[in-house]
């Protein structure tokens, strides 16, 4: 997923890469503070599911999952800065390194999409519920679907990335790997390129175009799947609300939530890849654009959005979220104070309320 391997032709420049050093060092200390504070994010979303003991939690367990893999991407993206710092002179290292970032990149994708998911199915189900008295799926078919997209959300990526590993190292493409950019984030190559020579393509050029490819495909194949959902929600939640033919204050407020966070679910996760994306998408096309100063804006800005996405997660999905926030009280309220009977039927009551599956979602 690196530039590192620069098999692409490129232009003369005068100024040399090892006088832009103070770039990567840029983007390194760039990079490590956004990573702290990811790890933060996730680890709060982590620590607070877990002693609550909210894991298990069908609203709950997507977050979880997707904050899991932030927080391990997060890690990934410290110790690459870490490498950076004691000059790591093991390229295989920082070669094996970015393909478990990429791996991990892509598994942060489709759980997200899995959350988004899973919030539209709820919502879903309620209105089957309300239409015709009982869910459009048979509960055992549900579950099973709710146990395997999970699992294929991290296996998936694990299957696009073995031959990125596998290839690359038998044709050992890090032997091309020069410093002092190495074991940044992706896409992170030389900000001025000075071989003016064009290289014939090669296994690890090959190798290259691939990771570029599939890290394309699933970031375009996450955004468009976010906001389909969402903009199915608004119009799922409308039809919930008029089949009982009345459309109160209460629930124009929800709808208006629900619009807000149709925007800002793929706004957040279109924040923190449209850098890499546009690096990328350039890389692949016309690398000598991205050179110079334009190329030093992309990559500091890549690594405050990129490295981010912990965070960010956090705070969109999680945090300012009013149904997150009030499970722990809940669930306490709902151990300690009431009985067996009255919490099932207090279960009942709210299904049967017209916002119903949708407070996941506000």
């Amino acid at each position: 997923m690196d530039d590192f391997d620069q098999n692409i032709s490129a232009i003369n420049t005068t100024t040399p890469t090892e006088n832009l050093t103070y770039v990567y060092s840029a983007v390194r200390w760039i990079q490590m503070i956004m990573a702290v504070l990811s790890i933060f994010g996730a680890g709060s979303i982590i620590i607070y599911a877990i002693f609550q003991r909210l894991v298990r939690k069908p609203e709950v367990l997507p977050l979880f999952l997707l904050s899991l893999t932030d927080l391990l991407l997060s890690l990934s993206w410290m110790c690459g800065g870490l490498l950076f710092t004691q000059s790591c002179k093991s390229y295989a290292t920082c070669y094996n390194l970015h393909i478990v970032e990429q791996m991990l990149y892509m598994a942060s994708f489709f759980y997200t999409l899995h959350y988004v998911w899973v919030l539209y199915t709820g919502l879903s189900r309620q209105y089957y519920r309300r239409l015709n008295g009982f869910p459009a799926e048979h509960p055992g078919q549900a579950r099973k679907c709710r146990c395997l997209v999970p699992v294929l959300s991290c296996l998936l990526p694990l299957v696009l990335t073995v031959p990125v590993f596998v290839a690359g190292n038998v044709f050992q493409c890090f032997t091309n790997f020069t410093q002092p950019y190495r074991c940044l984030l992706m896409h992170t190559g030389a900000v001025y390129l000075t071989s003016s020579t064009k290289i014939e393509v090669t296994s690890c050029s090959i190798i290259q175009i691939y990771c570029m490819a599939i890290f394309l495909t699933t970031f375009f194949f996450t955004f468009i799947g976010i906001t389909t959902l969402m903009c199915k929600a608004r119009s799922l939640y409308k039809r919930v609300v008029t089949s009982q033919g009345f459309f109160g204050d209460h629930h124009w407020e929800t709808l208006h939530i629900l619009e807000r966070r149709m925007l800002l679910y793929p706004s957040a996760f279109f924040f923190c890849w449209s850098p890499a994306i546009f690096l990328a998408t350039m890389m692949l096309v016309k690398p000598d654009i991205i050179e110079g100063r334009f190329g030093v804006i992309l990559y500091i800005l890549q690594a405050l959005t990129s490295a981010s996405q912990g965070l960010l997660n956090c705070l969109v999905y999680g945090w300012t979220q009013r149904y997150f926030r009030s499970l722990s009280s809940n669930t306490f309220r709902d151990a300690n104070t009431q009985t067996p009977l009255l919490h099932s039927q207090k279960k009942n009551y709210a299904a049967l309320r017209s916002g119903g599956s949708l407070t996941n979602v506000v």
